[in-house]
């Protein structure tokens, strides 16, 4: 996984006549510096779950944590198709992103202490970890999963001058 998009495609049948399609670079600098997104999981039911979340993208990936008693690392162990968002609440500015992708638990050592340390450089000192036994552990108590998203595909609407942009990525994680 290189973290570079395979393809870019303009979507004419969502996107204003004149509409160029968005940047990778702009798609990256928006994902790289967005504080809160959304993840949707499904339920081993097959009912959807959405919970907001921190999250980090780094190294082609994105990032985050979860409890292991939480519903979502439980929808993860039934099923690690995610999709991933974030963006903007407004109607005539921004960029919103969907990140479209498998989750996978990550319990090395070297990506953990890597993750551990964006994690306080981002969010800061609240946001500490320490990268031990297989997870993160926080200084004031509990401990979080690591799971890594290798995106499929990532889907930019654009504001403003409207258009729908899809990046596909060719994933080697199975």
């Amino acid at each position: 996984m290189t973290g570079e998009p395979t393809s870019t495609t303009l979507s004419r049948e969502f996107s204003e006549p004149d509409a160029r399609p968005t940047p990778w670079d702009t798609a990256l600098r928006a994902l790289t510096s967005a504080e809160v997104f959304w993840l949707s999981t499904v339920r081993p039911d097959g009912r959807p779950h959405v919970t907001p979340l921190l999250a980090i993208w780094q190294d082609g990936s994105a990032w985050f944590t979860t409890g292991a008693g939480e519903r979502k690392a439980k929808n993860l162990a039934a099923n690690p198709e995610v999709v991933l968002t974030t963006g903007r609440d407004t109607l005539d500015e921004g960029l919103d992103l969907t990140v479209e992708g498998r989750a996978r638990r990550r319990t090395e050592a070297e990506p953990l202490r890597r993750l551990a340390d964006a994690y306080a450089a981002k969010y800061g000192p609240d946001w500490a970890f320490e990268a031990r036994d297989g997870a993160l552990h926080h200084a004031e108590g509990g401990s979080a999963l690591l799971f890594e998203i290798v995106p499929s595909r990532v889907f930019g609407f654009a504001k403003g001058a409207y258009s729908q942009t899809r990046w596909d990525f060719r994933s080697d994680a199975a």
